[in-house]
C-alpha cells in the first residue's frame, strides 16, 4: 500500500523539497517545528535513543513519557506512530541498511496485540541537511521508498528533512534541527537537546562506532555492520543492553593521539556540522573501546544483558537479571 499525504498517495521518487511544496500542509509543518525553541529533556521519564538504536512502547507505560535522540547531522530520526494504541517507535537512522530497519519499525509498532484497532499509522521524518557528500538526500530517498513499500498505509505526517532542514552560514551547511523527543502520552513532537543519554552511554556509542559506515574512513575502521537494535521491553518496562560483540578497534592508539582536527575530520559524516561536543565523545568512546577490546566476558560476565529500570524518581537503575 502507498505512502500517503493527506490521503493522497506520494508519488516518489521527488526530493523533499518537491514533495513539500505538492502538499503545502508538509510545508507549514516542518516550518512550524524549524521556528520552535529547543527544549532540554530532563532524565525523568525519558528514554534516549542512541545511533542505530530503536524503542517503542505506548501510552500505557508506567515508566516512559519521552522518546527522544538528537545528534543527528545526516542521519534522521525517524517516529511512526499507531493513533489507534499510541504505540510509539523512534529510531536514530544512519543509512546502515535501510531496506531492513524499516521493517523493524513496522515490526516494533505491530508487535502491541490491539495494533488492529481503529486508527493510522502516522510518519514523522527528521533530520539531516545539503551536506556534501549527500548522504541526507540519499537517506531521505531511502526511507520514503522504503516505507512506501509496505503492505500498510502509512501517513506521512510530517515531513522535516535534508533542505528542509538546512541553514547556511559564510557558504556553509548545517543542520537547523539536531534532536526532537516525542511524548508518548499526547504525540507531542518538539525540538529538543538531552544531557543523560545513558544509561551505558559510552558502551552503546562503542557498539555503534565499530559497527557501520559512520566515518569518512569505513572501510578502514570498522569490521563488522551492525544491524538496529530494539533496546526496550515496554511489557516489562526494563531497557536491555546486549550482550554485544566487537573486534578490537582498528588503530585506537593511532586515533586517540590525533588533535581534534583530524578526528572531526576523519571520524565524522559532516565535519563542519557537528556539534560542539562531538570530538570529546568520539575520544570518549575510543578510550572505552581501548579498555574493551572485546566485550563479550567483561562488560557482559556469563554473556547476560545488562538490565535497567526506572526507579520511583524516574531515573534509570540497573537491576539484577536471573537469565542465562
Amino acid at each position: 500500500m502507498p505512502l500517503l499525504v493527506e490521503g493522497r498517495r506520494v508519488r516518489l521518487p521527488q526530493s523533499a523539497g518537491d514533495l513539500v511544496r505538492a502538499h503545502p500542509l508538509l510545508e507549514e509543518r516542518a516550518r512550524l517545528l524549524r521556528g520552535q525553541s529547543v527544549q532540554q529533556v530532563g532524565p525523568q521519564g525519558l528514554l534516549y535513543v542512541q545511533q542505530r538504536e530503536l524503542a517503542v512502547t505506548s501510552p500505557k507505560d508506567g515508566s516512559i513519557s519521552i522518546l527522544g535522540s538528537d545528534d543527528a547531522t545526516t542521519c534522521h530520526i525517524v517516529v511512526l506512530r499507531h493513533t489507534g494504541n499510541g504505540a510509539t517507535c523512534l529510531t536514530h537512522c544512519d543509512g546502515t541498511d535501510t531496506k531492513a530497519e524499516v521493517p523493524l519499525i513496522m515490526n516494533s509498532i505491530k508487535s502491541f496485540s490491539d495494533s488492529a484497532q481503529c486508527g493510522r499509522l502516522e510518519l514523522h521524518l527528521v533530520g539531516g541537511f545539503s551536506d556534501d557528500r549527500q548522504l541526507s538526500q540519499k537517506l531521505t530517498h531511502q526511507l520514503l521508498s522504503e516505507f512506501d513499500r509496505q503492505e500498510d498505509d502509512i501517513h506521512l505526517v510530517t515531513l522535516c528533512v535534508t533542505e528542509l532542514n538546512d541553514r547556511e552560514e559564510n557558504e556553509n551547511h548545517f543542520p537547523i534541527i539536531y534532536g526532537i523527543a516525542v511524548n508518548v502520552k499526547t504525540a507531542e513532537i518538539y525540538r529538543a537537546s538531552f544531557q543523560d543519554r545513558g544509561p551505558e552511554e559510552e558502551l552503546r556509542a562503542a557498539r555503534a562506532l565499530t559497527g557501520g559506515p559512520v566515518s569518512r574512513q569505513t572501510s578502514q575502521l570498522t569490521c563488522a555492520r551492525t544491524l538496529m537494535i530494539s533496546i526496550y521491553d515496554a511489557k516489562t518496562e526494563q531497557l536491555r543492553i546486549g550482550p554485544y560483540f566487537w573486534m578490537p578497534f582498528p588503530h585506537v592508539d593511532f586515533w586517540l593521539q590525533q588533535d581534534d582536527k583530524q578526528i572531526l575530520e576523519n571520524l565524522s559524516t559532516s565535519p563542519l556540522a557537528e556539534p560542539s561536543h562531538f570530538v570529546e565523545h568520539i575520544r570518549s568512546t575510543l578510550m572505552f573501546l581501548k579498555k574493551y577490546p572485546s566485550p563479550t566476558n567483561t562488560l557482559f560476565p556469563g554473556n547476560k544483558a545488562l538490565l535497567y529500570k526506572k526507579n520511583e524518581d524516574g531515573l534509570w537503575e540497573k537491576i539484577f537479571s536471573l537469565e542465562s
